[in-house]
């Protein structure tokens, strides 16, 4: 199967940072969805998504939580915007190390967009945060594509990687060979 081409629905958020008014409707009610039990409460921490308000130009940029990292950026940058500055990670998606946004208040595990999919209610059509935006400013998109299926890593795989990561190659080989003898004698 391994360099296959098929096609896969590509399921995505559009936002117009132009439409929002900062209204944080999204916000409420990503966090009552993804609360235990399910819309028991409200948390804006626990949101996968996050609406930041630049005060001195007085705009509203909706930001969907991304993928984990484990480390920080090396660098900064400034991205300008109709010729506004915005600073650092304004527009970063990603949950990291070196600020709190996009992570789970009470663990500090990393939180990601999933779309609002519940394999217990597959029932949603479209995510919440965007059946819950007034002004569009959230827009739901499928689309088909023609990819190359690639072999998805196995949960050893990921484990090794992220034990890799944290104590190097050659101490995960170490410890390894350890075991292994202590199992043979």
């Amino acid at each position: 199967m391994n360099g296959e081409k098929k096609k896969k629905v590509i399921r995505t958020i559009n936002i117009d940072a132009d439409k929002c008014n900062g209204c944080r409707a999204c916000e409420m009610i990503c966090s009552a969805f993804h609360a235990s039990p399910k819309y028991s409460s409200t948390n804006p921490a626990r949101s996968r998504i996050s609406v930041n308000f630049d005060p001195l130009n007085d705009i509203f940029i909706p930001v969907m939580a991304g993928e984990y990292t484990a480390s920080e950026c090396h660098g900064r940058y400034t991205i300008i915007l109709d010729g506004k500055k915005y600073k650092e990670c304004a527009f970063c998606r990603a949950s990291c190390p070196s600020r709190d946004i996009f992570k789970e208040p009470d663990s500090g595990l990393p939180l990601s967009c999933d779309l609002c999919e519940d394999l217990e209610d597959p029932s949603l059509e479209e995510p919440l945060c965007v059946q819950v935006c007034q002004n569009d400013t959230l827009t739901y998109e499928e689309r088909e594509e023609e990819m190359v299926e690639e072999e998805e890593p196995g949960d050893l795989e990921i484990g090794l990687e992220a034990l890799a990561d944290k104590y190097g190659l050659e101490k995960i080989m170490d410890t390894v060979a350890r075991m292994s003898i202590s199992k043979k004698g």
